[in-house]
């Protein structure tokens, strides 16, 4: 088994060729690394100052030249020692590198770092909490600019202030509360001055205004999945290209040109979507066609977002082609009903409610179907990328288990002080508490941490 106190070091930059590659070595005594890899230059080796040396292997011979950088602990990304080798950014030489590296620390049991491993110390060592820890992945991750400004933010500790704010307010009421229990004759009157009503309704508030933005920034960070269905020649594979701007998907006249789901990520207002064209729903004998309609049905199944396209000069023919779209549309999921060729009738783009009406040969209605796609998956144009936090599934999770506990809290005193059950309202704000400290790492689990930093990249 590895432990957390084991010297590791990695390749940090990205496989490939580049101008500069990086290898990270991190640990508590880097000494016998740093002077088999630099020799006499190791005594110019300064913190937090660029060494230009050569890189030598166990023979003395330089196996490459370029900087060497120390960062003495605690003041370091992990918070232990670590030395950084900016050498040139080829496969071969970095793998020399990292062996040489390995070998010079051998007696001292330095390893390969495992994946995320370089961040999971800096969380150990209480450098970053958790929530930052996940956004370093996230910033790597971001697929559109506003994600990353988001994760950029998150990691500054943004999210991570938000959360403990509230936190440290939901303690100094459970202490106030706790104190009265000590003191039942005066309690009443204690608790009416201290207003703790009103306090605990604008934790209730600013919960669920923390809740609300990291809603948005779980779109932000995971995007859509937009599947576009209907029977054929309704305009599928046309609206798939004019959405992303280009050619993606062959257009002809022949019904059933599209066989194969085509997938295609583009991005609406900042917002990651990823636009799925599929098999035109209809009865057939052909085979390769049949396959192509079981998988644009299994698609539906797992859309964020269903687009039914209809062809709006012959509206009505499509009802049973919606009846199966409808038959395997998960519960809650958005679908839109999207009429197309409206040049061929003379209509006008427009967007009323779960319809739109546009032209995708021409792009007229384009804006009003973005606009009511974001509308449908819950995005708030009025809250802006700036304002949201860039949340994960375990984050909207536990900040619902702390809506909820608040809400037992306030259910308990809804009759008055005299007629609450103050230990259990004191105890459903150390639960809601706890919820809170799952976001940060204040509280968690090695199991969990395990999860989170195996999706890292090796050297980060």
């Amino acid at each position: 088994m590895h432990s957390d106190r084991d010297p590791i070091a990695a390749i940090a930059t990205a496989p490939g060729r580049g101008g500069i590659g990086v290898v990270r070595v991190s640990g508590a005594d880097l000494a016998p690394v740093i002077d088999g890899l630099l020799g006499p230059a190791a005594a110019r080796l300064a913190p937090r100052r660029a060494l230009y040396a050569a890189f030598l292997d166990a023979a003395g011979q330089p196996l490459d030249r370029g900087l060497a950088l120390l960062f003495p602990a605690p003041r370091s990304y992990t918070g232990e020692t670590v030395l950084e080798l900016q050498g040139h950014g080829g496969p071969v030489v970095l793998g020399l590198l990292l062996a040489r590296c390995l070998q010079a620390g051998a007696a001292l049991g330095l390893r390969v770092a495992e994946p995320g491993e370089f961040t999971r110390r800096a969380f150990l060592n209480d450098r970053i909490d958790l929530a930052q820890a996940e956004a370093v992945a996230d910033l790597i991750d971001a697929a559109t600019a506003a994600a990353a400004r988001s994760a950029a933010r998150s990691l500054a500790g943004e999210f991570s202030a938000a959360v403990e704010a509230l936190a440290r307010e939901l303690t100094e009421l459970r202490t106030l509360i706790e104190a009265t229990l000590d003191f039942p004759e005066e309690e009443i009157d204690f608790l009416q001055a201290a207003d703790a009503r009103g306090r605990l309704a604008a934790l209730a508030a600013q919960q669920a205004d923390i809740e609300r933005r990291s809603h948005q920034g779980a779109l932000l960070r995971e995007g859509l999945n937009v599947v576009l269905v209907g029977a054929p020649n309704v305009g599928k594979s046309s609206l798939l290209n004019a959405l992303a701007g280009e050619e993606v998907a062959i257009v002809t006249p022949i019904a059933g040109t599209t066989r194969d789901r085509i997938a295609q990520p583009i991005q609406v207002h900042g917002i990651p979507v990823n636009a799925i064209d599929t098999a035109g729903l209809r009865a057939t004998d052909d085979e390769v066609e049949k396959l192509g309609i079981a998988r644009a049905l299994a698609e539906i199944e797992r859309a964020d977002v269903v687009l039914h396209l209809v062809d709006a000069t012959a509206p009505v023919a499509d009802e049973e082609v919606l009846a199966q779209v409808r038959a395997r549309t998960a519960p809650g999921v958005p679908l839109l009903t999207v009429f197309n060729k409206i040049d061929l009738i003379g209509e006008k783009p427009r967007a009323q409610g779960e319809r739109v009406w546009l032209s995708a040969k021409t792009g007229n209605g384009l804006d009003g179907l973005q606009e009511a796609l974001l509308a449908a998956a819950g995005w708030e144009r009025d809250t802006g990328a700036e304002d949201v936090f860039l949340a994960r599934a375990r984050h909207l999770q536990a900040l619902a288990a702390t809506r909820e506990h608040l809400e037992r809290a306030q259910a308990l005193i809804e009759g008055g002080y005299a007629a609450a059950q103050l230990e259990l309202f004191a105890e459903e704000l150390r639960l809601a508490g706890a919820a809170l400290g799952a976001i940060t790492g204040a509280v968690t689990a090695d199991d969990l941490l395990g999860q989170i930093f195996s999706r890292f990249c090796i050297g980060k």
